[in-house]
């Protein structure tokens, strides 16, 4: 276990082989935020890289302050699988592809009554998000983007199970190889950079006082927050199941972007997570990029504290984003990095982002859960192949 577990100080460790690339500011990151007040331990994970200032892909335990910046301005993005009833060996990409159409588009009237009559739950969830962002005293109008993916990294991917390791874990949930599954990846939207931003302009990057009333303000907007992302993933997974006429099971939703109040060796505080997957809710996914496997993993519950009960959210990036269009603009057109190897397809219509997100610019999924498993943090419980990944019909302005 020792060679996966790399010790930089007596407070930062990173969950890492000896082997895997590590950028030299995603450390130099990791280091700035353990000298925060109030910081107890910082844990970077295998997909750790620079983001705005602090680590994305990393666990932040602090005690006394919590910090909305290590949050960061997508409050409550994460993931959520769904078991469809698509017969996955019947799966016509074209067809496919036409039904689902432009999920970029706001919800209208008709799609709403279409949604509303599938499942009659629908406004009384709304509402309650409504009540939710009234009480934390937020703007409403960023409900009318309920129900969309958003851009960067966020997606909504068909997938097929190719590989099952563990038949016992796996006949616990709904899950067939029979049949495609939904991976949806998604937050909070344009609401979480409202929060964030109204919180720096107040506060800059200091924190806050546990328990003050800036804190609890802040906490309450964070909730609201995400309670936004999960509906908002439902939502989109919702129009994908009426445009494709199917049914599904939701299997498992999480955020990898919060703060909640723990308790760590002893410690009552604050831990924050930024593109870190929970290992203590259960089952979660392990994406790669388009032209990679995603896995379904079991978090070893014994091992929590290792990792802050933290685990890779996804691969990690590789390349800077602005970097990616010069890197590969001779070697593929947009029209190549459409189609993968394992013979999937990616809606990707903004020129710029297909590039972004292309497989190169990401680190190879396998790298990153085998420090997972090596770390004894993880068990593999299934691998799935991409078939079809919605990002945008657009072009970006």
């Amino acid at each position: 276990m020792g060679n996966f577990v790399q010790q930089i100080s007596d407070r930062i460790s990173i969950i890492a082989s000896d082997r895997l690339w590590l950028e030299d500011a995603a450390i130099q990151q990791t280091k700035t935020t353990a000298a925060l007040a109030g910081m107890q331990r910082v844990v970077g994970l295998p997909d750790l890289h620079p983001g705005r200032g602090y680590p994305v892909g990393a666990a932040f335990f602090s005690t006394g302050r919590l910090y909305p910046a290590l949050v960061g301005n997508d409050i409550g993005c994460g993931m959520a699988l769904w078991q469809t009833d698509i017969l996955a060996g019947k799966a016509k990409l074209d067809k496919i592809d036409k039904q689902i159409g432009n999920l970029d588009d706001v919800i209208d009237e008709a799609e709403w009554a279409a949604l509303e009559r599938l499942d009659p739950s629908w406004p009384a969830r709304i509402d309650a998000l409504s009540a939710s962002l009234a009480a934390a005293g937020l703007d409403l109008a960023p409900l009318r983007s309920l129900g969309t993916i958003g851009r960067g990294n966020h997606f909504a991917e068909l997938q097929a199970i190719d590989a099952v390791e563990d038949e016992e874990v796996m006949g616990r949930t709904a899950l067939t190889r029979k049949c495609l599954q939904l991976l949806v990846h998604s937050g909070s939207r344009g609401l979480g950079q409202v929060i964030l931003r109204a919180h720096v302009d107040a506060h800059s990057h200091a924190g806050l006082a546990d328990g003050s009333p800036e804190a609890v303000a802040y906490l309450r907007e964070h909730d609201a927050a995400l309670q936004y992302a999960e509906v908002n993933r439902s939502l989109i997974a919702a129009r994908i199941f009426h445009r494709l006429r199917c049914e599904a099971v939701r299997v498992l939703d999480v955020h990898h972007n919060t703060v909640t109040p723990a308790c760590i060796d002893g410690q009552a505080g604050w831990l924050h997570r930024k593109g870190a997957t929970p290992s203590d809710q259960g089952l979660v996914m392990l994406p790669g990029s388009r032209d990679d496997y995603s896995y379904l993993i079991e978090p070893v519950l014994s091992a929590g504290e290792l990792s802050l009960h933290s685990l890779a959210h996804g691969a990690g990036r590789k390349w800077m984003r602005t970097d990616c269009k010069g890197r590969l603009d001779k070697l593929a057109t947009p029209a190549q990095l459409s189609r993968t190897s394992m013979g999937g397809r990616v809606i990707c219509n903004d020129r710029a982002l297909i590039y972004e997100e292309a497989p190169q610019a990401y680190k190879n999924v396998d790298s990153v859960l085998g420090s997972l498993v090596g770390a004894g943090l993880v068990k593999v419980v299934s691998r799935s192949k991409q078939v079809l990944t919605y990002k945008t019909r657009g072009e970006c302005c």
